[in-house]
């Protein structure tokens, strides 16, 4: 999983048409959905940070952020721009699995957002991950999660999610991804097809990755299970849907 991240390092603001518009706007659709569960939380724990799309935009509306991801090169570019946008982040590389080893405890918030927990192939690891970051909340604390809603994704091989193209310094990018299922898990590759727009040089580039493709109600069951309390899916708040749970007072 650290390598598919790895390579999609330099790419991965692409992802979204404007990356800092996605870090402005994420930051104040997860601020307002915080501050409603959690009133006067501010010190938060993103467990699968990425490049920052979310910790810097919560760090930038007053969150006091430490953030982690297993990709080491992910954490090295999150550094770069949080000192860019001028984001206090304290960012370290880490494991979900062992966040409460690595972080410990007394956190408000834990987050991890962009499906990141689906990367996570058992409901072991899965409950493994979710009770270490139960450890990393302080009693009342809230975990807050984002993932795909796989009751609805079609199943099948060949699957094409079209991510549409980005012009970027000189260079056209064309994105999409492609599925194939086998039975409750899904392989992935993400390609980047690259043009040169002034020589017409075209590069390929290809990370593959696999998911668990969990239901939300699966995984609120084990949210239960792994100790959270208030369990329930929030739609329409975020681009994916939310799983909100809080560690009981």
């Amino acid at each position: 999983m650290s390598d598919f991240y790895d390579r999609l390092t330099p790419f991965y603001h692409l992802i979204h048409q404007d990356w800092h518009a996605s870090v402005a706007l994420q930051g104040e659709q997860l601020g307002k959905l915080i501050d409603a569960e959690w009133p006067g939380k501010r010190k938060l724990l993103d467990v699968s940070c990425g490049i920052g799309t979310q910790a810097i935009g919560l760090a930038r509306r007053g969150f006091s952020v430490s953030a982690s991801d297993l990709s080491e090169k992910e954490i090295e570019r999150a550094r770069r721009e949080a000192i860019l946008a001028g984001a206090s982040v304290g960012l370290s590389v880490c494991d979900m699995r062992r966040a409460h080893d690595h972080h410990g405890g007394g956190f408000d918030i834990v987050l991890s957002c962009d499906n990141s927990l689906p990367h996570l192939l058992t409901d072991d690891d899965l409950l493994i991950a979710l009770r270490q970051m139960f450890a990393c909340l302080a009693p009342g604390g809230g975990f807050l999660m984002s993932m795909r809603d796989y009751a609805r994704e079609e199943r099948g091989v060949n699957l094409v999610k079209p991510y549409g193209a980005r012009t970027e310094d000189g260079k056209r990018y064309v994105l999409f991804q492609v599925w194939d299922f086998a039975g409750e898990h899904y392989d992935l590759t993400f390609y980047f097809i690259e043009e040169d727009l002034a020589s017409q040089a075209v590069q390929t580039h290809a990370m593959r990755s696999r998911y668990y493709a969990i239901s939300t109600d699966k995984m609120c069951a084990l949210m239960r299970e792994a100790g959270f309390d208030k369990v329930r899916r929030i739609d329409d708040a975020f681009y994916q849907p939310i799983l909100v749970g809080t560690r009981p007072a």
